[in-house]
C-alpha cells in the first residue's frame, strides 16, 4: 500500500514543524508539501495536486481555510480535507463542513487522535472532535433550524438509515458493508441515494441532517 500524501496549511511555522515530526513518525505518511496560507497552497496545487489529504488551520491572512476548502473542493475534488484549529465554536465547524471537510480536529487534541483521524478519513470516513460534535449538537438544541423540504418529502428507507447510522459512527464504506453484509459498491449506492434524499452536498452534510432531526439515540 502506498503512504498517504499530506499537506499542512497553517500561518505559523512552528505548528507546521510540530505536525511535521510526530506525522513523519508514521511509517505510512508522507509530507508533501506545506503552506502558510490558502492562496499559498492554491499556488503549489497548481504545480503538483498529487496529495490525499489537505490539513489546514481555518483563521489565517491573505486566504483563510473556508475559502480554501471552497477551491479545493471545486478544483481538486478528490482531495479530502481535515480542519485543524483553536476555532470551536459552531459557526465556524457548520461553514468548514457544509463546505466539504471531512474532518474537524482542535488543536488541543491528541497527537494519536490526530493520527487516527487522517487515517479514518483517508478510508473514507469522517472525523470530529468530540468538543465538535458537542458543539453541533449545543447549537442545534439551542436554535432549531428549518427542515429541508425536499428531506421531508422523500422518506428514507430501512436500509439507508442503517448506512447513515454507520456513517456517523465513523465507519468506512469496508465497515459498513461487512457489518450489513452488502458490497462496498451497494454502500456506495446508498450514500448517494442518501445526499440526493437529504439534499446534501457531501457526508458531512448527511452527518449534520442526522443531528439535527435527532435520527438516532446513540449519536
Amino acid at each position: 500500500m502506498g503512504k498517504i500524501k499530506l499537506f499542512l496549511v497553517d500561518d505559523h511555522k512552528m505548528i507546521r514543524e510540530g505536525l511535521k515530526n510526530f506525522l513523519l513518525d508514521e511509517s505510512d505518511f508522507e509530507i508533501t508539501g506545506e503552506a502558510e496560507h490558502g492562496k499559498d497552497c492554491l499556488d503549489q496545487l497548481e504545480k503538483n495536486s498529487d496529495i490525499d489529504i489537505l490539513l489546514t488551520d481555518v483563521n489565517m491572512p491573505v486566504m483563510d481555510g473556508l475559502e480554501l476548502v471552497q477551491n479545493v473542493k471545486e478544483k481538486y475534488p478528490s482531495i479530502k480535507i481535515i480542519a485543524l484549529t483553536m476555532l470551536g465554536e459552531s459557526q465556524h465547524i457548520k461553514k468548514m463542513l457544509g463546505e466539504g471537510a471531512m474532518g474537524y480536529l482542535l488543536k488541543n487534541c491528541s497527537e494519536q487522535e490526530l493520527i487516527n483521524g487522517i487515517r479514518i478519513v483517508y478510508s473514507g470516513g469522517t472525523y470530529y472532535s468530540p468538543e465538535v460534535t458537542n458543539a453541533i449538537i449545543n447549537n442545534i438544541r439551542k436554535v432549531k433550524p428549518q427542515k429541508s423540504n425536499v428531506a421531508l418529502e422523500v422518506p428514507l428507507s430501512e436500509r439507508e438509515t442503517e448506512v447513515l447510522h454507520l456513517i456517523l459512527k465513523e465507519k468506512t464504506n469496508k465497515e459498513i458493508a461487512e457489518e450489513l453484509f452488502i458490497s462496498v459498491r451497494t454502500v456506495d449506492a446508498h450514500k448517494r441515494n442518501l445526499l440526493d434524499k437529504t439534499g446534501s452536498k457531501n457526508l458531512a452534510g448527511l452527518i449534520l441532517y442526522a443531528i439535527d432531526r435527532e435520527l438516532f439515540d446513540d449519536i
